[in-house]
C-alpha cells in the first residue's frame, strides 16, 4: 500500500485475522506477551481486556511476520503503533471499497473471520475457538459456527475414512 498507515491498518487486520485477538487485546499487547510455551512454539500469553480471561494463541506464521515488521516502532513496549479503534474503522472501510469488497470491514470483522475462515473452517473444534477467542461461554462461540455443507462434507469424508474397516466388516454381517 502507498500509504504507511493504511498498510498498518491492514496488517493489523491480518493480525486480529490470525490470531482472533479483538481491538483492544491487540492494541494492549506487549513484548511481554510473547512465550515461547511448553512446545517449543512462540505463543501470545494475555488476558482478554473484555471478559479477563485467559488468552493463550499459538503464533502462525503470518502474525509473527507482522510483528517482526513493527519491531521497536512504539517507543515503549508495545508490539505495534496501533491508531484509535475509529481511525482503524475508517480506513478499513476505504480499504474494502478500494479492494471491491462489499462487506463492510471493522477491526472486529478480522476476528470473526478468524473464528469462521481461519478456525471453524479448517477443522479446529469449537471448544478450542471458544478459548482462542477467550468467550467465557461455548454460546458465544457458536454464533460464529456457520456449518457449511463444504465442512460437513469434509467431515463426513474422515469420519468415513475412519471407520471404513468397521463398515466393510458389517457390511459383509448384514
Amino acid at each position: 500500500m502507498k500509504n504507511k498507515t493504511y498498510e498498518l491498518v491492514r496488517d493489523l487486520f491480518l493480525f486480529s485475522t490470525f490470531t482472533g485477538l479483538a481491538y483492544s487485546d491487540v492494541k494492549n499487547l506487549t513484548m511481554d506477551n510473547l512465550q515461547t510455551f511448553f512446545d517449543g512454539k512462540m505463543w501470545i500469553i494475555s488476558r482478554r481486556k473484555k471478559t479477563n480471561t485467559e488468552s493463550n494463541i499459538r503464533l502462525l506464521e503470518v502474525p509473527k511476520h507482522i510483528i517482526e515488521k513493527y519491531k521497536g516502532m512504539t517507543g515503549d513496549n508495545r508490539l505495534f503503533p496501533v491508531p484509535s479503534n475509529s481511525s482503524c474503522n475508517e480506513k478499513l472501510k476505504k480499504i474494502g471499497t478500494q479492494c471491491g469488497i462489499k462487506t463492510r470491514l471493522t477491526f472486529h470483522v478480522a476476528r470473526h473471520s478468524a473464528a469462521t475462515t481461519i478456525l471453524l473452517s479448517n477443522g479446529i473444534p469449537i471448544e478450542t475457538v471458544s478459548r482462542i477467542l477467550g468467550h467465557t461461554n461455548i454460546k458465544t462461540t457458536q454464533i460464529y459456527a456457520k456449518i457449511t455443507n463444504q465442512k460437513i462434507s469434509q467431515d463426513m469424508e474422515i469420519l468415513s475414512r475412519k471407520i471404513g474397516d468397521l463398515e466393510k466388516s458389517l457390511c459383509k454381517t448384514i
